[in-house]
């Protein structure tokens, strides 16, 4: 089984929400799977989606400064996947998030990482610290 950055088995139950994808024809590489920078478009969708429909997103923007990805199987178009995501932990102006890839219904991950956002102004781009409803959002996301 994958193992997370820390060394501890990851476990489905320990990401907190999930976000279904589904592949496309274009997501396949050359040979003949989902191609690994595609993993990375899925979990920044994923996040952002979770974000945008708690309407955590109205204020800030969050870059990424930080990301890793172990992989452990490979994922082909026409496979649904499923992104597992959590906070490992909540500073002021950043989330470093934790992240699974499952293939739809999968126990083991195909992939799994981790990535921080730093929050910044809309406007000036530099960091401020999270907002309220940001938060309280990623804090429900937050890993026991």
């Amino acid at each position: 089984m994958a193992k997370r950055d820390e060394g501890v088995l990851a476990k489905r139950d320990t990401y907190k929400a999930f976000h279904t994808v589904s592949t496309r024809w274009a997501d396949n590489d050359q040979y003949g799977h989902i191609n690994n920078a595609k993993f990375y478009e899925f979990v920044d969708s994923a996040v952002n989606a979770h974000l945008i429909i708690a309407g955590a997103l109205k204020d800030s923007i969050g870059l990424v400064v930080d990301s890793g990805c172990r992989y452990a199987s490979s994922l082909a178009f026409p496979d649904v996947i499923e992104v597992g995501i959590k906070v490992d932990k909540i500073g002021t102006s950043s989330v470093r998030y934790g992240f699974a890839v499952f293939r739809r219904g999968g126990v083991e991950p195909a992939a799994i990482g981790h990535f921080v956002h730093v929050y910044v102004d809309a406007e000036t781009r530099r960091p401020k610290p999270l907002p309220p409803t940001l938060k309280a959002v990623v804090e429900n996301l937050k890993a026991d």
